[in-house]
């Protein structure tokens, strides 16, 4: 894969509390950055929050089919942890406040291809030690040369 990529991360979040089970989507397209190092592959991109001065920058890291990280500084700090069958406890620091959050990744896929690869997470994401929502993301990442 090349150096210049672009991300694709989207998701749904399922209220917890929701008996009509309505979906929140999140979706984010961006240009980043791909290397591979030590059997792993990271993305590095920027996330400017609307309406806030500053940015996030994000390093993703992805180990086999087994681990997903994605540490966010500036604006935010945290790094949420996604291993299959695992509960990771993290301190979320916003502009707000900080919060704890508890990832329960429920199932992991990571398809690497010579140009592209895509990651698919289900998890459950708690928040202050209460129960949030159930959770879908889909990332894909690809050469920018490269047409989806």
């Amino acid at each position: 894969m090349t150096k210049d990529v672009l991300i694709s991360i989207s998701g749904l979040h399922f209220e917890l509390t929701d008996a009509g089970g309505e979906a929140e989507p999140i979706e984010v397209i961006t240009p980043a950055s791909y290397y591979f190092k030590n059997g792993r592959h990271y993305v590095i991109y920027d996330e400017v929050v609307e309406g806030l001065p500053g940015k996030i920058k994000n390093t993703i890291k992805i180990t086999d089919d087994r681990l997903f990280e994605i540490r966010k500084t500036g604006l935010t700090d945290t790094c949420m942890v996604f291993e299959k069958d695992h509960i990771h406890m993290s301190s979320y620091q916003t502009p707000f406040g900080s919060i704890v959050l508890g990832i329960r990744t429920k199932d992991m896929n990571v398809e690497v291809r010579e140009n592209d690869m895509d990651v698919r997470i289900f998890y459950e994401l708690d928040v202050n030690h209460e129960p949030l929502s159930n959770c879908r993301m889909n990332v894909h990442i690809r050469g920018k040369d490269l047409q989806s």
